[in-house]
């Protein structure tokens, strides 16, 4: 809003369009008249500007602390991520694909050679919520530990899901470790403990290493901790790979294969 010059003062008038001639006396508001106009003192307007601004600075934090809580690195016990930090799903129906029989392992752009007993055989896994065109090879730790399921030490590799939008190595392995903390042990608090969380390369393509150990507590699982093993590269410009690993900690004697199998990644195109 604009007011007048009386040429001594500025008018209790005001008017939004400065072009408008002044009210002569009488006329609400102009001078000389019990009518006052709403007025704006300096006073409000720095307190308006001052509370708009803290509104604004209140939603960087909220963004902020979003933001670094997806793709922080964590230690220490915290409350299970939500099945919701997972990379969105195409929503497409996974089909098999013809792999080359060349005694390794294919998922996604990765492979490894296949390991012997006591793992089995390589198969399709269309369960983890990260990958898909995702190959594994698994050995039983707990079987029927809960009347349902069976517990197992895994080692797989496959196409990393993107979702709605690109992420680099660093950010996937992050979504990738709290989406599996947020799926894979139900209500069971895990407590993170990062051994390795750092940038590598494979075969000349950027990626990043995570080695966890997670700790956890769940009835009628003997099995208390286990390492996690996350590796993503940037196999292409428009995708990643996963390389993962899950060793209980009641079955060591399986770290070492598992090591091998990632030593032994190649990429193809």
């Amino acid at each position: 809003m604009y007011r007048y010059w009386t040429g001594s003062s500025w008018s209790a008038a005001v008017t939004p369009n400065p072009q408008q001639p002044q009210p002569g006396p009488g006329a609400p508001g102009a001078p000389g008249t019990a009518a006052g106009a709403r007025r704006k003192t300096p006073l409000g307007w720095w307190l308006g500007g001052l509370a708009a601004l803290v509104a604004i600075a209140l939603v960087i934090w909220f963004v902020f602390q979003q933001v670094s809580g997806l793709l922080g690195g964590t230690t220490g016990p915290v409350s299970n991520p939500t099945a919701g930090v997972c990379p969105r799903s195409t929503g497409e129906t996974p089909t098999a694909r013809a792999r080359a029989a060349d005694g390794r392992v294919h998922g996604g752009k990765l492979s490894f050679p296949e390991l012997g007993a006591p793992w089995t055989a390589p198969e399709p896994e269309w369960r983890v919520p990260f990958g898909r065109d995702a190959l594994t090879q698994t050995v039983s730790i707990e079987p029927n530990y809960d009347g349902n399921s069976s517990w197992v030490a895994s080692v797989l590799v496959g196409e990393l899901v993107a979702g709605d939008g690109f992420f680099s190595p660093q950010q996937g392995s992050e979504i990738v470790v709290k989406c599996i903390m947020g799926v894979f042990y139900g209500d069971a608090e895990v407590v993170r403990d990062d051994k390795v969380n750092k940038a590598t390369t494979l075969d000349g393509k950027d990626a990043w290493l995570v080695e966890s150990h997670l700790t956890f507590d769940i009835p009628n699982l003997k099995t208390k901790g286990e390492l996690a093993i996350i590796l993503i590269v940037a196999t292409s410009l428009e995708s990643s790979s996963i390389f993962y690993a899950s060793i209980p900690d009641t079955s060591p004697q399986l770290v070492q294969p598992a090591r091998d199998a990632m030593k032994a990644l190649k990429v193809s195109e």
